[in-house]
């Protein structure tokens, strides 16, 4: 059964949004009659049946629901964007499909990109939000300077990566947080933060952590800090 996504669905009957019914009726050829998955965003998923379709308008009513309840933990990756924008909408993807919750880009000073298209960003979002039937969407916050970052951010537990051996106070993630913690964690960009970033990391209260002895590209240190998370809880 194909997704969709609409995040103001009523009881009854209810129109796809443009986007979605083009999608549906173009690409997917659905008639009258078929069957959809309908996603808010917000843990409902609703079983529903087409009864309409035109040009740019397809028509469902619901045939049964289902509200899923969050989970007890909330993972927030904030990480610089990469140079390669193509890794960092694989990035997005992979996080939506993992079931993170946030998602926030920093600007560092050894950041490569100084712009995002966030537009793309939230397209990679949705897809892989359908395609891996995730009932949350997760929330995705634009380009903003790490100093602001840190000021402003509070969480249960928050850690940062870094890869200087010379911080032999360093723990490995998952020895720093316990199940059913919310966590904060930041990646830095290629050429990793700087020690001042990491001393403003420090004074706001985050912890330093590794990611193991081998030196990581930006977006797979996203992925296996968010996977390392999901593991302590068992999730």
């Amino acid at each position: 059964m194909n997704s969709f996504y609409h995040k103001n669905i009523k009881e009854g009957i209810n129109l796809l949004p443009e986007a979605e019914a083009k999608h549906c009726i173009q690409v997917f050829k659905h008639k009258v009659g078929d069957e959809l998955l309908i996603l808010d965003g917000v843990g409902g998923m609703y079983k529903s049946k087409i009864i309409n379709i035109s040009k740019k308008v397809c028509e469902f009513e619901i045939l049964a629901s289902e509200t899923i309840i969050p989970k007890s933990f909330k993972i927030h990756l904030a990480i610089a964007p990469t140079k390669n924008t193509n890794r960092m909408e694989w990035l997005v993807e992979k996080l939506t499909e993992m079931g993170v919750d946030e998602i926030s880009l920093i600007q560092t000073k050894n950041s490569e990109r100084k712009k995002i298209r966030m537009d793309r960003l939230e397209k990679k979002v949705l897809s892989a939000l359908k395609q891996s039937k995730n009932p949350f969407l997760p929330k995705l916050n634009d380009l903003i300077a790490i100093d602001s970052f840190l000021s402003e951010h509070h969480s249960q537990k928050k850690l940062i990566a870094h890869v200087n051996p010379g911080h032999n106070y360093i723990r490995y993630i998952g020895d720093s947080i316990d199940p059913g913690e919310d966590t904060l964690i930041l990646i830095g960009p290629e050429g990793d933060f700087t020690e001042t970033e990491i001393d403003l990391a420090l004074k706001n209260e985050f912890q330093l952590i590794s990611l193991g002895p081998n030196t990581l590209r930006t977006e797979t240190a996203g992925l296996v800090a968010c996977y390392a998370i999901n593991l302590v809880n068992k999730y």
